[in-house]
């Protein structure tokens, strides 16, 4: 059974800096890719970044390239997200996904594109 696990979020003053961690078990990343969305309140989900599984193809939301960096960890078969610069915009709930049934796929940010989904773990920048 797959199961992915957030940790890693908390609140933070603007400005400041979190990493993310999603703990990928019951599958390896070898295939298809992994990515990260977020939901305020209020809001629809929204992507933020997505990672082949190879490691050579990333894909950023407008809105944090340049201050995140979404990675991985083969040997803990664990992806990251480095989160810089956070603004009170990137006050949301954090949730890791991915899609692991096909070798080859072309990152997107549709969320109905990713069929394996964490609980999410909240993070809250204060300015």
């Amino acid at each position: 059974q797959v199961q992915l696990v957030e940790s890693g979020g908390g609140l933070v003053q603007a400005g400041g800096s979190l990493r993310l961690s999603c703990a990928l078990s019951g599958r390896t990343f070898s295939r298809g890719a992994m990515a990260w969305f977020r939901q305020a309140p209020g809001k629809e989900r929204e992507f933020v970044a997505a990672l082949s599984w190879s490691g050579i193809a990333t894909k950023y939301a407008g809105s944090v390239k340049g201050r995140f960096t979404i990675s991985r960890d083969n040997a803990k078969n664990t992806m990251y997200l480095q989160m810089n610069s956070l603004e009170p915009d990137d006050t949301a709930v954090y949730y890791c996904a991915a899609r692991l049934d096909q070798a080859i796929v072309v990152l997107t940010s549709s969320r109905y594109d990713y069929n394996y989904w964490g609980q999410g773990t909240q993070v809250t920048v204060s300015s």
